[in-house]
């Protein structure tokens, strides 16, 4: 396991904290078929991995989507920002699966899972996802607190 569940920060938002749990999932996931294809490099593996890399796209374009739709509806201050996060957030994670198609290079995609993504989900969960959850919740920022 890469990432536990107990050890991921938690928002205001308990739609956005079973979201990042399911995303946690998946990453674990992704890495588990990581290591059996740093084993065995078949077409077999390569497939496995291929179609949960796929999930995890997929399960994260309609969780940004969740949480823009919602940051609209509420007239979210930082909406733009946000959505750029996860706009740069989506194309890395595509470009890196291009890559690694291209080249096979399973050091270079293990290295973007276990450092890039993780610090990337984690920094953005206490930063972004943290002000936009308190704002659902009392339509305030938390820097307006004092």
């Amino acid at each position: 396991m890469l990432i536990d569940k107990n050890n991921l920060p938690l928002v205001d938002a308990e739609f956005m904290n079973n979201t990042h749990f399911e995303d946690v999932d998946l990453i674990n996931k992704i890495y588990e078929n990581i290591e059996i294809f740093e084993k065995n490099n078949s077409n077999e593996n390569f497939e496995n991995l291929k179609s949960i890399y796929e999930e995890w796209i997929n399960h994260t374009v309609k969780h940004f989507l969740t949480e823009e739709e919602e940051m609209q509806k509420r007239g979210f201050f930082a909406y733009p920002f946000h959505k750029g996060e996860h706009d740069r957030n989506i194309e890395d994670i595509k470009a890196v699966w291009i890559d690694f198609e291209e080249n096979r290079d399973i050091e270079a995609l293990k290295n973007y899972i276990e450092y890039d993504l993780i610090n990337w989900l984690v920094n953005h969960i206490r930063s972004m996802d943290t002000v936009t959850a308190r704002f659902f919740n009392t339509g305030m920022s938390p820097c307006s607190m004092m």
